[in-house]
């Protein structure tokens, strides 16, 4: 799953059937639905109140820990590269192919050892030809975190977007979610902060895609010691104008969520597919629940976006969690493992996958992948992906 405590996703906002009868049965209809929206406004908003309010007091108590340790980083005044083994064990790191090299960046992430976790904001450069590592420390980099979102843009020498996440306290039972948006600099090896208003609220387990030339945000979460608030909001910052601006979409929406697939397609439009959500059935017991349902995102003009769900042909993964997505070749997204929990009320169970399904932004179509892999030397190398299925 996406975090160490277990998945994470949505709340599912439960409200009363409109009363009956009140209106001819075409705007009757209408308006049940209008009401149902809004009673779920309500109660979302309730609960976010609720959970913002424990959380403040949660995320105060970590604020001190996550300055000392920016402390630390302060001292750091110069940029340093140094050749290394692989990075340490972790989870809910960022790996970023970098938009003009063979080089893959890893950022961040979390380890828990069993007693103690551990939350990181170093970074790693992996050289695919050399099969080689190297870490860089660069001047006043981001607080440590993880479940954050990393998009890579062709600009400037290359860069790396990175929004939000969460920190941990050392016992992982109070979480602080960031807000906050940056940006590295692959070519000057420089760490910059960019402040604008009007962003999504602090969150973990969000997806963050390039289109265009803006950074799409969708979904996540927000938790308490006691309480926890998903979304399905969408916001959208320019990368030329340096501005956030909150998606207010129509057509169906989907539920909140988080851990979701979401691709960007040639049109400029958004695919979400999937992801996890939970709601409390009772006192102290949560219930979760796999995503299988995909929706598109559609741009109609430059501030008017429309929710379409989507009903894809062919191989479909079976339900999961947790599974990795990048962006291939062919306008074809890749679907990468992933974990099936099976959860009883003292009891977790997972069924892990390693298989791959791709998925056709234009044909709208799934094909469960093969591959076929040689050793040449040390290093596995993938010869050939192979398409199966019904066409």
């Amino acid at each position: 799953t996406w975090a160490g405590r277990g998945p994470a996703g949505p709340v599912h906002c439960h409200v009363g059937l409109a009363r009956r009868g009140a209106w001819p049965s075409k705007m009757g209809k209408k308006s049940k639905k209008e009401r149902k929206a809004k009673g779920a406004e309500k109660t979302a908003a309730k609960m976010e109140k609720k959970v913002s309010k424990r959380a403040k007091r949660e995320e105060e108590d970590l604020e001190a820990l996550i300055a000392e340790f920016q402390t630390l980083d302060a001292k750091k005044t110069q940029v340093i590269e140094t050749g290394c083994p692989p990075p340490s064990p972790r989870l809910n790191a960022s790996l970023s192919a970098h938009p003009e090299k063979e080089e893959l960046i890893l950022f961040g992430g979390e380890y828990f050892n069993g007693q103690k976790t551990f939350l990181y904001n170093d970074l790693f450069i992996y050289n695919i030809r050399k099969n080689s590592w190297v870490k860089i420390d660069i001047p006043n980099p981001p607080p440590r975190r993880c479940a954050h979102q990393a998009v890579v843009v062709a600009q400037g020498g290359g860069q790396v977007w990175v929004f939000g996440g969460e920190f941990a306290s050392p016992d992982g039972e109070q979480f602080y979610h960031y807000k906050d948006l940056w940006v590295l600099h692959l070519a000057s090896r420089t760490w910059e902060q960019i402040k604008a208003t009007g962003g999504p609220s602090g969150r973990s387990g969000h997806r963050m895609v390039l289109c265009k030339r803006q950074l799409m945000v969708f979904g996540g979460f927000h938790e308490s010691a006691r309480d926890y608030i998903y979304y399905n909001d969408a916001y959208a910052f320019n990368l030329d104008t340096f501005a956030w601006v909150k998606l207010a979409p129509s057509g169906m929406v989907p539920s909140p969520r988080s851990g979701c697939q979401m691709a960007a397609t040639p049109e400029g439009n958004v695919l979400v597919y999937g992801g996890y959500s939970k709601q409390r059935i009772k006192k102290d017991v949560d219930k979760g629940t796999l995503h299988i349902d995909m929706f598109l995102l559609k741009a109609e003009a430059s501030d008017k976006w429309t929710w379409t769900r989507l009903t894809p042909s062919g191989v479909k993964p079976p339900p999961r969690s947790g599974f990795s997505v990048a962006i291939g070749p062919n306008n074809r997204s890749l679907l990468f493992g992933g974990v099936h929990d099976e959860e009883e009320e003292e009891r977790l169970e997972g069924d892990f996958f390693n298989d791959i399904y791709f998925y056709d932004l234009v044909k709208n179509r799934w094909f469960l992948g093969q591959l076929k892999v040689w050793e040449m030397g040390t290093v596995n190398q993938i010869k050939q992906i192979n398409f199966i299925g019904h066409y």
